[in-house]
């Protein structure tokens, strides 16, 4: 996996404010193996890992997915 690149802080504050909301997202970003993906749930957290930080997700009210700041393409509230 490639260096984590951090996101400017204007946003990483919208991310926060997401999480703060529960907002639901639809969001495209590139997966841990390198191909492009969709993943549309509500935003739960901002969390810091390993030196990289990650937005938290709840899909379909089960699933919870972390996917790294650098790697989100396009966000948009759903």
């Amino acid at each position: 996996m490639s260096p984590y690149k951090p996101v400017s802080c204007g946003l990483h504050s919208e991310y926060e404010l997401l999480a703060m909301h529960r907002s639901r997202v639809r969001l495209s970003c590139i997966s841990e193996e390198g191909g492009a993906q969709t993943v549309e749930g509500k935003v739960l957290d901002v969390v810091t890992r390993n030196k990289a930080e990650y937005l938290v997700l709840e899909i379909d009210g089960m699933e919870v997915k972390s996917i790294r700041l650098d790697r989100i393409r396009r966000l948009e509230k759903a």
